[in-house]
């Protein structure tokens, strides 16, 4: 009951309704679904009932039935699809961050929000792939899994790792007085003895996954996305340090260069990809590396690089313009090569929270077929995350996450934009197009 109140205060403060699962929540439910993209299937499925006992599927099957004493749902329009995942994004940050202006209490206020909107946008599990201090989203992913505040399920990295000067070195652009040198930056390595160090101190302090930046980036100051920025050693001492305790690598590169090493070396995805090429692919086919094509900060960053340069830090307005429109091209090559694709938007607040589902417009517009990208953002993300037996799919053993969207979204992608119904692990967190509020 405290726990309560004090959540409800907390939410009064920042203009918030309380958002807890809804109070109709019954042990057991059945879903009468219409139209079911499962996951599992390339084909969707007509008049399946999906029975639920708490917070897992228990069976799926033909027809409608009508258990005694179970809460029956019924969806007779739109679509009912397992709970989105999306494997890139950063809901600890507030758009390009500045450390000498936001705090970690600033945005840890925000990630609230962030991760309140992100589930009520249909996304039951997210992997943040890089924030600004570990113990911060450590602690955000806890206050889900207690129940404190509404979120995702959550798999996060922590600090990204890369050298002096690369991509997520948080001290790029600062004057040498804001420059320091604690865990702030216990993401920059400059050898295979730190890189190793770094991927068990992030495991130690509660991370699930390693994030490496082997090239440089667009958004950050001073660094070039087509070089190759981490030496092959100190890549192999990332991955195969991640690998012995469990934890998958997710790279963020550009050149070709950074991801052909990558791949070669055992990263689990490449982020972004942008200049890779046919062998580049042939390379990400055999070794089974899944691609995250980021299109949506693609298309975000862009937007601002050609109307507002100004509000971006100095060079990357001129480095987004040069290098963010072949993101789309890659993901249609390496759709039409046969590259695992997951989706992860890379939203990290330039937009609103929520907006997220615009990836998979653009991944569609880019030439994936619908329902291979529906497929994406559920069981291919699940199996990147490595988790396909809990989440990523409707089926028997899996959490209860379920998302219903109007109409058909194989006619139409961007209906996964406007979902109306959310469940997670058997929990209502919203209904009829309206978030679920817990009575006084």
């Amino acid at each position: 009951m405290f726990k309560r109140v004090y959540c409800a205060l907390a939410y009064a403060v920042m203009g918030l309704p309380m958002l807890l699962p809804s109070t109709s929540f019954a042990k057991d439910i059945v879903v009468h679904a219409a139209h079911l993209i499962d996951g599992v299937s390339e084909r969707a499925r007509d008049n399946v009932s999906v029975l639920i006992h708490d917070d897992r599927i228990v069976a799926v099957q033909d027809g409608f039935v009508n258990p005694v004493g179970a809460e029956i749902l019924e969806f007779a329009n739109g679509t009912v699809l397992p709970g989105l995942v999306d494997v890139h994004i950063h809901v600890t940050a507030a758009g390009i961050p500045d450390p000498t202006k936001v705090s970690n209490e600033e945005l840890a206020y925000r990630s609230v929000v962030a991760v309140r909107r992100t589930l009520l946008a249909g996304f039951t599990a997210i992997r943040d792939v890089a924030s600004l201090d570990v113990t911060l989203v450590v602690a955000l992913k806890h206050a889900i899994q207690r129940g404190d505040i509404p979120g995702p399920r959550m798999w996060v990295s922590g600090q990204g790792l890369s050298p002096t000067g690369g991509h997520m070195d948080p001290s790029n652009g600062l004057p040498p007085v804001w420059r320091r040198d604690d865990d702030w930056r216990a993401g920059v390595v400059d050898s295979p003895e730190e890189a190793v160090r770094a991927v068990r101190w992030m495991r130690q302090q509660g991370a699930d996954l390693i994030k490496i930046a082997p090239s440089g980036g667009v958004a950050s100051v001073g660094d070039d996305p087509t070089l190759q920025l981490m030496s092959d050693e100190e890549i192999k001492a990332v991955v195969t340090t991640a690998h012995s305790l469990g934890m998958k690598v997710a790279a963020h590169a550009h050149g070709k260069a950074a991801i052909d090493s990558a791949v070669r070396l055992g990263v689990d995805s490449i982020e972004h990809g942008t200049f890779a090429d046919a062998a580049s692919y042939a390379l990400m086919k055999a070794h089974g590396t899944y691609l995250v094509g980021t299109l949506t900060v693609a298309h975000d960053i862009l937007n601002i690089a050609r109307n507002s340069p100004d509000k971006l830090p100095p060079g990357v307005a001129q480095k987004t313009i040069e290098v963010t429109p072949t993101m789309d091209h890659n993901v249609t090559a390496a759709y039409k090569a046969g590259v695992k694709l997951a989706v992860g938007g890379d939203i990290f607040g330039l937009e609103p929270w929520g907006s997220e589902t615009r990836e998979f417009e653009y991944m569609v517009e880019a030439g994936v077929a619908p329902m291979d990208a529906i497929l994406a953002g559920t069981r291919g993300g699940a199996d990147l995350i490595g988790d396909s037996a809990d989440i990523g799919s409707i089926q028997a053993g899996r959490f209860a996450d379920i998302i219903v969207v109007p109409g058909d979204p194989l006619k139409d992608i961007k209906v996964l934009q406007h979902v109306e119904f959310v469940m997670k692990g058997g929990e209502i967190f919203k209904r009829d197009g309206k978030p679920t509020a817990i009575e006084n």
